[in-house]
């Protein structure tokens, strides 16, 4: 976990799941951080996948998620939709980092102003059918936990792929950012043995 979320900090189970949500937007946002637009484009694995296009991806997904959840639901079944879907991995004409990052802050920020006016994370949302699930009722709270998943899980390839360009793994980013301050690294191995 490259980034601790106190629990304590956050009091209740809302809290808590932004705060996780929050934390996985950060491995995003770190893992574009000091690249050049050329890097943040870059596809250097195995798939076709660049950081900059899973931040945009991630921050599109979540925008798609809140407006399906509060009743403006995308229809994946309208080829249109499914295209956007297909370009949200790709930074198109007149977009770049700086740009995709604001957007993403924007989306946090309703994210937290819908969630935060809930009465209970127990209020449904209807899931409407997509090629990948069967739809239905949802609740709020398997929404948050979905979203948590979703960017964990590009948060994990955008790690590989920042490591794949310049050898900087998650750790490295969280220190040079001032996410958290690095380690006395000798304090805690102790002295070496000669």
């Amino acid at each position: 976990m490259p980034t601790p979320v106190a629990p304590e900090a956050h009091g209740d189970e809302r809290g808590a799941l932004l705060a996780y949500l929050d934390a996985q937007r950060g491995g995003l946002r770190r893992a574009v951080h000091g690249l050049t637009e050329e890097q943040a484009r870059a596809t250097p694995s195995a798939s076709a996948l660049s950081v900059a296009g899973l931040l945009k991806h991630v921050a599109q997904g979540e925008a798609g998620w809140i407006r399906t959840m509060t009743g403006d639901p995308v229809d994946f079944n309208d080829p249109r939709e499914l295209a956007r879907w297909e370009r949200s991995f790709l930074l198109e004409d007149g977009e770049d980092v700086a740009s995709v990052l604001a957007f993403y802050a924007e989306v946090a920020a309703g994210t937290e102003r819908v969630v935060r006016a809930l009465p209970s994370l127990d209020e449904t949302f209807v899931l409407p059918a997509a090629p990948w699930d069967a739809g239905g009722e949802r609740s709020w709270r398997w929404g948050l936990l979905h979203l948590i998943e979703e960017a964990a899980r590009h948060a994990g390839h955008a790690d590989v792929i920042r490591e794949t360009l310049d050898g900087k793994g998650a750790f490295d980013l969280v220190f040079e950012t001032g996410a958290l301050p690095e380690p006395d690294w000798s304090a805690l191995t102790g002295p070496s043995a000669a």
